[in-house]
């Protein structure tokens, strides 16, 4: 089998970028703002300081069914739908033999990625949103999903010094 062929069973093209690119700009293109909106660069204000976005670093502790594939990419398909913002592609990628997931969900806000330790039931989260996207609805999505213990939270605000 040729490179290209190889490549483009994995969803790649050696002359054109991956299909998965292709995709992505089809669907942004399709998310483009409106006229009106196109000078809105989407910084936000949280608490009175202006910024890039909003990150939110998270820690499931005592979590549950961090190898299930499928789960996981239905929870941050909801995680995004509640939090406002707008799914431009998902990839999750499963380890054997232990199980763990590592993805991440690309946003026109910015992005969810994840990765779990099934074996010692931990799952470490990054979510990045900007604009009028809300990345604390998420929190509670993820906890009931993975009927964490404890959930412990850290948020950053990005892009300050730009504001």
């Amino acid at each position: 089998m040729s490179q290209t062929q190889s490549l483009f069973q994995l969803g790649m093209d050696l002359y054109d970028g991956s299909t998965n690119a292709q995709t992505e700009e089809k669907d942004t293109a399709a998310a483009t703002a409106a006229p009106e909106e196109e000078n809105r660069d989407h910084f936000v204000e949280r608490d009175g300081v202006v910024c890039a976005g909003i990150h939110l670093v998270l820690d499931l502790i005592g979590a549950r069914r961090l190898d299930d594939l499928t789960h996981i990419d239905q929870t941050l398909r909801r995680c995004i739908e509640v939090a406002g913002a707008t799914l431009l592609h998902i990839h999750l990628h499963y380890f054997t033999p232990n199980g763990g997931v590592s993805g991440v969900a690309v946003l026109a806000e910015s992005h969810i990625s994840i990765h779990t330790w099934p074996e010692r039931d931990y799952a470490a989260l990054d979510i990045f949103m900007c604009g009028d996207a809300d990345p604390h609805a998420a929190i509670e999505v993820l906890r009931e999903a993975f009927e964490a213990d404890e959930v412990e939270v850290h948020e950053l605000l990005r892009g300050t010094a730009a504001a």
